[in-house]
């Protein structure tokens, strides 16, 4: 374990690489917005256009922490934390209604080979971002960095969810995969939601 003093020498090279992480998590999701909508219009696909928006919600996550990051204060991280929480909230309960909605219609997307490119390029980039956010922001001892750090790990297994749902529709006409994987992702971001709000 690194001493103080050890930690303090460290921690503007720390402070910079967190800033490093959260600005190429919004050089991606912004490029990504772009992709989403081409491969979900292309598809018809309800589930390319929900990935979309939970592109926008880390964009949001990623900017309250670059916010954070620039400032100190136990007030600064509260307010930090739950605008966080409410980004799981909002991720969730919209993830819940778009799953529902598959489901109930029996919505048949068209296979989308960009979509299924597209999600495990950011499945690998999401899980790799999301561990260094963790390492840093446990180096630095903020939560906000950590708490972010699990925004992206959903971030990646939606991703994930989405792949599989996207490659089952295309190989198998498993068209209702998709919405059922979503559901794990539900249960996971109303957890973090909960545990971000209430630190």
């Amino acid at each position: 374990m690194a001493s103080p003093r050890r930690l303090a020498a460290d921690a503007p090279l720390l402070l910079r690489r967190g800033f490093r992480l959260e600005r190429i998590t919004l050089g991606w999701n912004v490029v990504g917005i772009v992709v989403l909508t081409i491969a979900a219009v292309t598809a018809r696909s309800v589930a390319l256009a929900g990935f979309g928006l939970d592109s926008l919600i880390e964009i949001g996550a990623s900017t309250v922490v670059l916010w954070e990051l620039s400032g100190t204060g136990e007030a600064r991280q509260r307010r930090a934390m739950r605008l966080i929480g409410i980004a799981f909230v909002v991720l969730a309960i919209y993830i819940a209604v778009q799953s529902s909605i598959v489901l109930a219609t029996a919505y048949h997307p068209e296979p989308s080979p960009l979509g299924i490119v597209w999600t495990a390029l950011t499945a690998a980039v999401m899980f790799a971002l999301a561990a260094g956010k963790t390492r840093i922001g446990a180096a630095l001892a903020n939560p906000v960095l950590v708490t972010e750090g699990r925004v992206t790990l959903v971030d990646g297994l939606l991703a994930v969810s989405v792949l599989v749902g996207l490659t089952l529709n295309a190989t198998v006409s498993a068209w209702w995969a998709d919405p059922l994987a979503g559901f794990v992702i539900v249960f996971y971001g109303l957890r973090e939601g909960w545990a971000s709000w209430h630190q």
